[in-house]
């Protein structure tokens, strides 16, 4: 999620779309928000792990 949230600021920043822009930074959020509390050992989700 974090990889895809970076790859669509970088289009977004790229191709003045600002719709992509706005969906990169959501997306890169959310991927960092679930990061931190997986890494925490909190279950997201009902899930420890995602591997």
């Amino acid at each position: 999620m974090i990889t895809l949230g970076v790859v669509l600021l970088i289009a977004g920043f790229l191709t003045g779309i600002s719709i992509l822009w706005t969906l990169g930074i959501v997306l890169l959020l959310v991927g960092l928000v679930l990061m931190v509390m997986g890494g925490t050992g909190r279950a997201v989700g009902g899930r420890r792990h995602y591997f």
